[in-house]
């Protein structure tokens, strides 16, 4: 039965999300906690892990959540669910693409889906804060200094321009350093 729900839900996913994986990440959550496959806080954990890893985060996430869920069958189940509409989408679009690009409204259905991409990224990321009481109003050393590394995080990747890589390395290390 999980696997069945593993693999409807992730099928499901795989076809009506846009944006890719960090836009995914609300329903991930939403339907890992719904069906008790994995809590908030090693939901968020395991996002973690699968947005270090290489790969796209959804796919690494489902397996994830497949794994936590039943084991290596609900990893295997998770991850064909996940890529299954992707491959059949591809095959389909790009059959009628050439076809369809310059359609004016096909270009503004895209157009369209531009800000609730960016509307989902930006909800998984609030979301995951709230659940892991990285927002909270308490001033204490551990919100400052989360305040401080989102802060130059987001300069070192904005303005310097450096490599994501090495901002999560430094992000790590800084992480070990002052929390160890």
């Amino acid at each position: 039965m999980v696997l069945w729900e593993l693999f409807q839900t992730f099928f499901l996913m795989g076809f009506v999300s846009f944006g890719g994986g960090y836009a995914m990440m609300p329903f991930i959550e939403s339907a890992a906690t719904e069906y008790g496959w994995m809590s908030a806080e090693s939901l968020t954990n395991m996002i973690a892990i699968a947005g270090m890893s290489p790969g796209p985060i959804a796919a690494n996430s489902a397996i994830l959540v497949g794994y936590s869920a039943a084991g290596l069958n609900g990893a295997i189940v998770s991850a064909i669910a996940m890529l299954l509409p992707s491959i059949i989408l591809v095959i389909t679009v790009a059959t009628f693409f050439i076809k369809l690009h310059h359609n004016p409204v096909v270009e503004s259905m895209f157009y369209g889906l531009k800000p609730l991409v960016t509307s989902l990224i930006i909800f998984a990321a609030i979301s995951f804060a709230i659940s892991n009481n990285i927002i909270n109003l308490a001033i204490s050393f551990r919100s400052i200094s989360t305040v401080i590394i989102f802060g130059l995080s987001l300069f070192a990747l904005l303005k310097l321009r450096w490599n994501p890589v090495y901002v999560i390395i430094l992000s790590g290390l800084v992480g070990i350093a002052l929390y160890s």
